[in-house]
């Protein structure tokens, strides 16, 4: 059986989506399991990062990451600045007040990979669910992952 893809939260936001699964980058049991790439429980992957930012992209009207190309970024901001009805627009201004996103994870979503931690044990269940890795807990596997 071959997992590709799995459901994961972003516990800041409250959200989740279904993304893919990129590659397993850590594993603190064994390396053996990050050469053949193997999904256990507690293990490092890379995501998509593409479903979790085009959701905060329209919950909040505002860009994250940085943007290189610029033909696609005057798309994208056509999109943001669509005309919007009253409420609407009142709605989006009171969510860009407490639109806070962690640096380390803004730079991930730039890249266009998020790491993940999965939670659920695939090789039972036959699903790779888990949840993003913000603050503390990202910055202790980004130190791991330069070593």
């Amino acid at each position: 059986m071959r997992l590709d893809a799995g459901n994961f939260s972003w516990g800041s936001e409250a959200i989740s989506r279904k993304t893919r699964i990129v590659a397993v980058v850590y594993n603190s049991s064994n390396n053996e399991l990050v050469r053949t790439g193997t999904l256990v429980k507690n293990a490092i992957v890379q995501i998509d990062a593409t479903p979790f930012r085009q959701w905060y992209e329209a919950h909040y009207a505002t860009p994250i990451g940085a943007r290189k190309a610029k033909g696609a970024a005057k798309v994208e901001s056509e999109e943001l600045n669509k005309a919007r009805s009253n409420h609407v627009q009142r709605k989006i201004e009171s969510r860009k007040a407490d639109a806070k996103v962690d640096p380390a994870l803004d730079h991930q979503f730039a890249a266009g990979r998020l790491y993940a931690c999965l939670s659920s044990r695939p090789g039972q269940s036959g699903r790779a669910d888990g949840y993003i890795l913000e603050g503390q807990e990202l910055a202790f596997y980004i130190r791991k992952l330069k070593k």
